[in-house]
């Protein structure tokens, strides 16, 4: 009986649709989301200034409603008693779409313990497209997005993921793209291909490929700006570790002084080839001296 009231209830509820939004370009906008934006009555956005500049491009007007991270759970159950209402509604993000490092997995999820449909309406995604460009393997991948916030649990997630065979994913702002190179260094080693994609669909769009170390190495002299996609490729199943990240900070930068280097140039050589921060070899010298 309880399962016969729940389908008579779901059956007359609204559609939630999770609806992709441009990542940059506006043009990327599909016809159908562009319509149905404007049909419904009620539009949740995570950033409802950011939206509003995106309905006021096509000409919308519907209504906008605020659901983001931090109101999901009050403001996820009223959305979702609007729908058991009979109304349509659609969820959006920022960019790209809504479930995919963002609370629109969560109002999903509500909607359909209620009984409620969820419909995608499909567009821009920022890792997919960087992974096509990547030009590495696209069979299979994992989408990790952004990495923890503190070192341990960083290093923590990406010994997971170090010997899975797939492709990699990953998120990242620029202000903490250095530190998460050394993570990755750290962690997966600095022989791993990647592919690096800065501003997906915008003006100054850019793809730099090559290792890890490589890649460090380059946003070292340069300074990381826009928002980053960061594609590296799986385990090959062999070890992909420079003999060098195995040893010892104190012993590499006594190595390198040795062999003509400064000490703050052997420290500086030594923190990068390790994948570790300057301070951390400095650290080591000091108490390797004491």
């Amino acid at each position: 009986m309880k399962e016969q009231q729940e389908e008579k209830r779901g059956a007359a509820a609204g559609t939630l649709y999770l609806c992709a939004t441009p990542i940059g370009n506006l043009e990327d906008m599909t016809y159908r989301a562009v319509r149905m934006l404007g049909e419904v009555e009620l539009i949740a956005a995570e950033d409802t200034r950011h939206t509003r500049q995106l309905l006021t491009h096509f000409d919308i007007h519907t209504k906008l409603t605020s659901y983001h991270e931090h109101n999901k759970f009050t403001k996820g159950p009223e959305l979702v008693e609007w729908l058991l209402q009979g109304h349509d509604l659609i969820c959006v993000s920022d960019a790209g779409l809504p479930g995919i490092c963002d609370p629109g997995s969560h109002l999903a999820m509500l909607a359909i313990e209620a009984g409620i449909r969820v419909s995608p309406l499909p567009g821009c995604n920022a890792g997919l497209s960087a992974l096509i460009c990547s030009g590495l393997d696209t069979t299979r991948f994992t989408f990790v997005g952004f990495l923890p916030k503190t070192a341990k649990k960083q290093k923590e997630v990406l010994a997971e993921v170090k010997d899975h065979r797939e492709t990699l994913i990953f998120y990242e702002a620029p202000h903490h793209l250095r530190a998460t190179l050394r993570q990755l260094i750290a962690v997966l080693g600095g022989a791993r291909r990647a592919a690096f994609g800065r501003e997906l669909t915008k003006r100054f769009e850019e793809f730099h490929r090559g290792t890890l170390q490589e890649l460090a190495d380059y946003y070292d002299a340069q300074e990381p700006r826009g928002e980053y996609v960061l594609i590296v490729e799986g385990f090959s199943g062999e070890e992909t570790e420079p003999e060098a990240q195995q040893k010892d900070p104190v012993a590499l930068c006594r190595e390198l002084m040795a062999a003509g280097l400064g000490k703050k140039d052997a420290m500086r050589e030594a923190a990068k080839t390790l994948g570790i921060a300057r301070r951390d070899v400095y650290n080591a010298l000091l108490q390797a001296d004491s």
